[in-house]
């Protein structure tokens, strides 16, 4: 078992040195940030920083080595109030179920929601009086198994599109991640998730085609031509995330959980923080995290400091087998005045 697990720190140590590491001279060179958005309130509530820890559903957006750690089903629906005030919102739907005894498949959609944004033009600055909505979704399958209850690993590909009327862009990216369990009552976790690797996004569409006089009118005839605008490709905001944590018992089902997590970015500035959560009873968890940016720059991270939340796990069966999860989680932002997150968990 030991074998295997160095093995495998090893082969994601051999691949992670092909990611440049937090360059805060590429900040704001990526595309589809989108992909850095968490709608999920419990791992929201330690600044997504349980690499190590996160189970279920949520962990195809954290650590897809934790979706193979459910019971039998799990359905996640979210809704993120992110960056109070602008009026954006994120919501998602996940659902993963057991295969075999030891692997699960997830399928997880995002939908970023802008509201509606006025038309104007070059000749209506002031708008014409319409408006649209941009279409931001994501696409996820992921699968993961876990070996022997200690060495849990997964593999998801995601489908991205971005669109406004006219204009549109499509990838795909893949994340990769490996969490390792061990103690009397798998008291110590350590995460390894590799994110958002993927293809080069580019827009193209009628939306970048203009209209000019022809430079060369033949026989004196005045018309048009329309020119196509190549748009420059941008790459997606790849990460590398390494988590421990440690949970310690005051009693047969409370404890006290420590969370610790390094982030490198390729096109920002890396993050560290930790984090802390109690569970009372195992219906009761309450959570708090700060985060911060590594490194000086002018240019922040919008989600650094402070984060907590809660969650309550409600049994909706006798034999308590089914329950319902609530979970709420705030995240400080700078700027704006936060983000929220509600998410609604049914287990089973």
């Amino acid at each position: 078992m030991n074998i295997k697990f160095y093995t495998i720190l090893f082969l994601v140590f051999i691949v992670s040195i092909d990611i440049k590491a937090g360059n805060p001279d590429r900040q704001g060179q990526a595309g589809a940030s989108e992909l850095l958005m968490n709608p999920w309130g419990r791992s929201a509530g330690l600044h997504s920083m349980s690499t190590s820890s996160v189970m279920g559903v949520e962990a195809m957006r954290i650590n897809i080595a934790g979706l193979s750690r459910i019971k039998k089903l799990e359905i996640g629906l979210s809704n993120n109030r992110l960056f109070s005030g602008t009026g954006m919102n994120l919501n998602s739907l996940a659902i993963a179920s057991k295969v075999g005894k030891s692997g699960a498949f997830g399928v997880e959609f995002a939908s970023l929601d802008f509201g509606q944004i006025p038309v104007t033009t070059v000749g209506q600055p002031a708008g014409t009086g319409g408006s649209f909505s941009p279409s931001f979704f994501q696409l996820g399958l992921g699968y993961s198994f876990t070996y022997a209850n200690k060495i849990s690993v997964g593999a998801l590909f995601r489908a991205i599109s971005e669109s406004i009327p006219s204009v549109s862009a499509f990838g795909y990216s893949i994340d990769a991640g490996v969490q390792y369990v061990t103690g009397p009552k798998e008291n110590f976790k350590l995460g390894i998730s590799l994110r958002n690797i993927g293809s080069p996004m580019v827009f193209g569409g009628e939306g970048l085609s203009t209209k000019r006089a022809n430079p060369d009118p033949a026989g004196g005839v005045i018309y048009e031509l329309t020119y196509d605008a190549r748009a420059a490709s941008f790459e997606l905001p790849s990460m590398l995330n390494i988590g421990v944590s440690y949970d310690y018992y005051v009693g047969e089902e409370d404890f006290i959980r420590g969370v610790a997590n390094f982030t490198s970015n390729s096109f920002s500035r890396d993050q560290a923080g930790v984090g802390i959560e109690f569970s009372f009873r195992n219906t009761v968890v309450i959570r708090g995290a700060y985060k911060k940016d590594l490194g000086s720059s002018d240019v922040n991270n919008i989600y650094t400091g402070f984060a907590g939340g809660a969650s309550f796990e409600v049994p909706i069966n006798s034999s308590k087998s089914n329950n319902l999860g609530i979970d709420y989680a705030y995240r400080a932002t700078n700027p704006f005045k936060g983000t929220h997150n509600f998410t609604l968990r049914f287990a089973f």
